[in-house]
């Protein structure tokens, strides 16, 4: 039997969450075209006949510009040092760059195997892909390159097995029927929060956050939410509540939905907007989104 670690790495909108989803078979992870979607560790485990992978998606590493961005960066790069195999997922669609080359360099020192994931094969020209390869192989020695498309499952068996083939030999970290450690709660704020920047204009995806205020499982039948969007600027809390209140209407309903199916049950969700100037670089603030390294469990 073979046990243990797998964290996803890379930079922002490389398509690890997207990954991480597809492996699983369950959404975990939110997933945006906006950059900075992912801002804390979210653990899947998925069971094989021969083993069992705790997989770890991670925020996308970047320059950081706020306190929330340094809790970021310094929960993706922890991970490095606490996994058995780590995969270093790059986006074929977009050309090579500082930020890649960054990348690079950070897993110089890292012990374990590492493994390039080329994501988003799928939208680009066979052509293009052979001198990628060539490229990261003369960038790093990488145990393998797997060209993957998370959208129509290219190379996800054979990626799957080669993450169990160098993880370590050894029993089964959690019980069969565990799928993650994330809370309840996270899921909430997480499905309110990608409405938000899935409807909203793009200046707010970065100042934007959901608090999760009120889980009343009172009634069998019926959960309550009641949440807090939290925004930097009043003309930020304008955008989210909309004209009559429009796109808070929409936003609450598309999160409605999505909870009902995610809980399973009749939901009833109530949405506050309120602004919060500088909470990005608030440290209560972003504990109290839960923003913050939870480490190896």
């Amino acid at each position: 039997m073979k046990a243990g670690f797998v964290s996803f790495i890379g930079r922002p909108n490389a398509g690890k969450s997207t990954l991480l989803n597809r492996i699983v078979g369950q959404k975990l992870a939110i997933v945006s075209n906006k950059p900075q979607t992912t801002r804390t560790r979210v653990v899947g485990v998925k069971n094989y006949p021969d083993g069992q992978v705790v997989f770890v998606d991670t925020p996308g590493v970047h320059k950081p510009t706020h306190r929330m961005n340094v809790r970021m960066v310094d929960v993706a790069l922890e991970a490095m040092r606490e996994v058995d195999v780590l995969a270093l997922v790059v986006d074929t669609s977009v050309k090579p760059g500082p930020g890649d080359r960054y990348m690079v360099d950070a897993i110089k020192d890292v012990k374990v195997p590492v493994l390039l994931v080329l994501s988003k094969v799928d939208t680009i020209a066979k052509h293009r892909l052979l001198p990628l390869i060539d490229h990261y192989r003369h960038a790093y020695p990488f145990v393998e390159i797997v060209p993957v498309s998370a959208m129509n499952g290219t190379n996800i068996d054979t990626l799957e097995r080669l993450f169990l083939q160098y993880l370590p030999e050894g029993e089964p970290l959690y019980p069969p029927d565990y799928l993650t450690d994330q809370t309840e709660r996270f899921f909430v704020s997480e499905i309110v929060r990608e409405q938000v920047l899935e409807l909203t204009r793009d200046e707010l995806p970065f100042s934007t956050a959901v608090v999760v205020d009120r889980f009343d499982e009172s009634e069998a039948t019926l959960l309550k939410l009641y949440c807090t969007i939290l925004v930097e600027r009043e003309s930020q809390k304008g955008i989210v509540v909309g004209k009559g209140g429009d796109m808070i209407k929409q936003i609450g309903t598309a999160a409605r939905i999505a909870l009902e199916a995610h809980f399973e049950s009749r939901v009833f969700l109530d949405l506050h907007v309120k602004v919060k100037s500088e909470w990005r670089n608030d440290e209560r603030a972003l504990d109290e989104i839960n923003l913050q390294n939870r480490g190896r469990q």
